[in-house]
């Protein structure tokens, strides 16, 4: 038999301490929050389990037996290991609070973390948030490396050892400046058009980069980039100053496309929309901060 089953719950030895310090059966109820009847059946079945008499119960009040004296002894001890154990169990809960490390893909980390954090502040004003910002194939190493919490990505697939849950949608388009050719077309760019052309383009390894590539492999590929650079306000800045055509996220261009520094040029035949992930390492949901941020950017998935 497991000695689950040959030791008392922790409520039945909290209330064989309360009768100890009441000599009442009836006070001591009151002070674990039962009714009598209540603690007398609790008493009489722990009385069974232990197969000895713990109490003995008259008009005057209730008093322990020997052996009840002697359980109690052991129940004092229990019960204090129990609080120790809560107390511990509470400590490592407010160390996990006080801090949240989320790496998050640069598209992301710039346009929709900085919301999610801020309601998230409101809601935990003690927890000191960290943030690594990088491309999607760096958030989940990090992951998997325990360096972050919970990640944010913008690739095609969800990366091996990782969970996810899809927070909001997205969609490529392709910017110039006013200056370039491809700001006064008439008709859309084709697949094969914009596969062939040098562009200014993210790096292997970004989100932005998989989900165009991917777009454009039945219609040879990408051309070499005109320029490669590691960072959406890096290629937005290039292509506001005319150094050549670039594919970055509608979220990142709104301003410059309302200004006009940049102008979307159309596309058809060619999907460039892509799915927002929250990823964390295979297993159960985050938990603490994590899982409150990981609520928070749900909440306003498209």
């Amino acid at each position: 038999m497991s000695l689950s089953h040959r030791v008392p719950d922790l409520g039945a030895l909290e209330l064989l301490l309360a009768v100890a310090r009441h000599g009442s059966l009836g006070r001591a109820a009151r002070d674990v929050g039962i009714t009598q009847p209540a603690a007398s059946s609790r008493v009489r079945s722990m009385e069974r389990q232990l197969g000895v008499a713990l109490v003995d119960r008259s008009p005057r009040g209730s008093r322990l037996t020997a052996a009840g004296a002697l359980v109690t002894d052991w129940a004092r001890r229990v019960v204090e290991a129990a609080e120790a154990f809560d107390a511990g169990a509470q400590a490592l809960r407010d160390r996990r609070d006080s801090r949240l490390r989320v790496a998050a893909s640069m598209t992301i980390a710039e346009y929709l973390l900085p919301g999610w954090l801020i309601a998230l502040r409101a809601e935990r004003p003690d927890t000191a948030v960290s943030l690594q910002a990088g491309n999607s194939t760096a958030v989940a190493a990090g992951l998997l490396a325990g360096e972050a919490d919970l990640g944010y990505v913008e690739g095609l697939a969800v990366p091996e050892g990782l969970d996810s849950v899809v927070v909001a949608h997205d969609r490529l388009v392709v910017v110039a400046a006013p200056s370039h050719r491809w700001a006064r077309r008439r008709a859309p760019l084709t697949p094969a058009e914009l596969a062939a052309t040098p562009l200014v383009l993210r790096e292997y390894g970004s989100g932005t980069r998989q989900v165009l590539d991917a777009a454009l492999a039945e219609y040879g590929g990408l051309a070499d980039p005109l320029l490669e650079l590691a960072s959406t306000t890096a290629v937005k800045a290039a292509a506001v100053t005319g150094a050549g055509p670039a594919v970055l996220s509608e979220l990142a261009v709104t301003e410059e496309l309302a200004s006009r520094r940049l102008v979307e040029v159309p596309v058809e035949g060619v999907h460039l929309h892509r799915a927002l992930r929250a990823v964390w390492p295979t297993g159960p949901l985050p938990t603490g901060p994590a899982r409150d941020l990981l609520s928070l950017a749900r909440g306003g998935a498209a």
